[in-house]
């Protein structure tokens, strides 16, 4: 072993401890030890900044972008408005949620495509009566799978591509994953709707971690020639719970009446005062025909110091406040916002809490000013757990939004341009026709998985060009020595799994995938099967929380504890290998 091999054998071993040990973000462990690499002479100087330019790193925050305006276009909620119904069985609403999930992060970031689900499958389970813990890990898991399916569906889909084009000269299609990906995210969707839901422990607190405020106070008024008019503001509970709407009060003439108003009778002009969601507000007010507050009574509420909001928050790993308190980032004064509660794992903590240290996986309840919102969730690094009343682009651009993004897979899968470059025009259309202002294009990269990725690609290019990849390979090779194919491919997928249940993807499959090629060389075989193996599995994080964002970002909302994921991951994670292995040695013979 020469000293370059041990110098990076330390570094990744270094990277790899701290990434498990999560008392550092990930991103300044990769950057540290590409600056460290640089130091020491194993990565050369020209080539310490090549991953930035990366066609894999340009992908993946290109796609991101992508996202946001397939969001905000009303694209997806087009789908999920239209299918999702709070009626259906347990077992049905799983198997739907997971087909939906799993077909938006095929073409959008399974990060995105959970943030966007999420908060539907928790009022959906509110509204039914039952804990999110048992619909959010099957949502969760489904998201990860259908991201298997195309090139941009996930970042080690991406970066197998490109590292295949570096070493064969052509990268993967649009597609190319869809034959293996496809066959084991079908098997992995139909055990989590079938089974795998069953056996997610079920606990009397899980769940409790939501608050029962709803997202919103809002205002509705009474109008002229109303069927409600002298009726009890009581007797349009039943329409409220229908709706999940929280009847709080009423304003008449200026002045508040809480608590005995449930016994007033109403009166053409009365405001309504309500804790709902945007989608549950429109419901009660298309039901009983009221109309939304005047300009005047809006401005009157805001100048009474009602005009407040209150959200709940999901804290990724990324966020600005984890590991870090809202008392020492100065949230009440520089965003004129209260902690007003914070749930950890359906632990619900209530004191001292302006001085708690924020984890991955919290939910933070918020009272901020009504117009602050977005700004208050965007600046914190956090994401809603219910849906926002974010000012949208209009219904007349959703198809537009469509139509782009569609023509720009089309022509990526077709050869006619570049995948980067047409990623890069669905952006430049989104902007030049308002679909996503230019001032949040930024704001929708995830830079720490940017920084990942641009330091850990030269470590990586570094590790093989050492010859200390070969070095793995052989160590591997001679494990499996007089196995047939299939059972080397098992153990690079096992090996690789383990990897990506306790590190980040992306880290795993950068080291993973050079690993894979030089084992094919080694057996004078094709490396794509290898290729295909690292991929799937590197996706196939099911057994911790922080094995993937996606399980992350449930932790807290579905109550669930660290030890609760294996029990539905371990044999999903079975089933994966053994739909995989005769899917590749099919579709991508040796």
């Amino acid at each position: 072993m020469t000293l370059d091999q041990i110098i990076l054998f330390s570094l990744f071993a270094a990277v790899f401890s701290l990434l498990v040990w999560g008392r550092y973000r990930y991103d300044l462990v990769a950057f540290a030890a590409l600056m460290a690499g640089v130091v020491l002479g194993v990565v050369p100087t020209k080539d310490a900044f090549s991953g930035f330019g990366h066609p894999a790193t340009l992908v993946v925050a290109l796609v991101l972008v992508v996202s946001a305006g397939l969001v905000r276009s009303g694209a997806v909620f087009l789908i999920t408005r239209t299918l999702v119904d709070a009626s259906r069985g347990l077992g049905s609403h799983i198997a739907l949620m997971g087909g939906i999930g799993a077909v938006l992060s095929a073409f959008m970031n399974n990060v995105a495509a959970l943030a966007l689900l999420m908060p539907v499958d928790v009022q959906t389970a509110r509204k039914a009566g039952r804990a999110p813990g048992l619909s959010l890990m099957p949502l969760s898991f489904a998201t990860i799978l259908g991201g298997m399916v195309t090139l941009i569906g996930t970042p080690p889909n991406i970066i197998i591509a490109s590292i295949r084009a570096e070493t064969q000269g052509e990268p993967f299609g649009m597609f190319d994953f869809a034959p293996v990906g496809g066959i084991a995210a079908l098997a992995g969707l139909a055990f989590v709707a079938l089974v795998g839901w069953r056996l997610i422990p079920t606990r009397d607190d899980a769940g409790s971690s939501e608050s029962q405020l709803a997202q919103y106070i809002a205002e509705l008024t009474v109008p002229e020639g109303s069927p409600h008019i002298g009726k009890l503001l009581r007797d349009l509970n039943d329409e409220a719970e229908k709706a999940d709407v929280a009847i709080l009060g009423l304003i008449r003439d200026g002045r508040r009446r809480y608590g005995l108003a449930a016994g007033s009778l109403l009166q053409a002009g009365d405001a309504i005062l309500l804790e709902a969601t945007p989608e549950a507000l429109d419901e009660f007010r298309t039901a009983l025909s009221l109309d939304f507050s005047d300009q005047a009574r809006q401005e009157k509420l805001t100048a009474d110091g009602e005009g407040l909001e209150v959200i709940e928050v999901v804290v990724p790993e990324t966020a600005r406040i984890a590991g870090r308190s809202a008392q020492s980032m100065g949230l009440a004064w520089r965003q004129s916002t209260v902690l007003m509660g914070l749930s950890r794992q359906g632990r619900q903590l209530t004191k001292h809490i302006r001085q708690t240290e924020i984890e991955a996986g919290d939910i933070l309840l918020l009272l901020c000013p009504r117009d602050r919102a977005a700004d208050v969730t965007d600046w914190l690094g956090c994401l809603p757990l219910a849906t926002r009343g974010l000012a949208v682009t209009a219904n007349d651009k959703t198809w537009l939004a469509i139509g782009m993004f569609a023509a720009a897979v089309m022509a990526a899968s077709f050869g006619l341009l570049y995948l980067p470059v047409a990623l890069g025009l669905v952006v430049v259309g989104y902007v030049l026709t308002k679909i996503l202002p230019v001032a949040e294009i930024y704001d929708h990269i995830e830079w720490p998985v940017v920084v990942l990725l641009g330091s850990m690609i030269p470590l990586g290019s570094a590790l093989e060009s050492s010859g200390g990849t070969s070095l793995i390979a052989d160590a591997l090779l001679s494990l499996t020595q007089g196995l047939p194919a299939w059972a080397i491919l098992t153990v690079l997928m096992v090996v690789t799994m383990t990897l990506s249940d306790v590190l980040n993807n992306t880290a795993t499959t950068i080291v993973a995938a050079p690993v894979g090629i030089q084992m094919a060389n080694s057996l004078q075989v094709s490396p794509d099967p290898f290729l295909m193996a690292v991929a799937v599995a590197a996706s196939a994080a099911f057994l911790t929380p922080i094995g993937h964002k996606n399980n992350t970002l449930i932790l807290g909302p579905g109550g669930y504890q660290f030890g609760d994921y294996w029990r539905i991951g371990l044999p999903l994670e079975v089933l994966i290998v053994a739909t995989s292995i005769p899917a590749i040695l099919v579709f991508w013979p040796m």
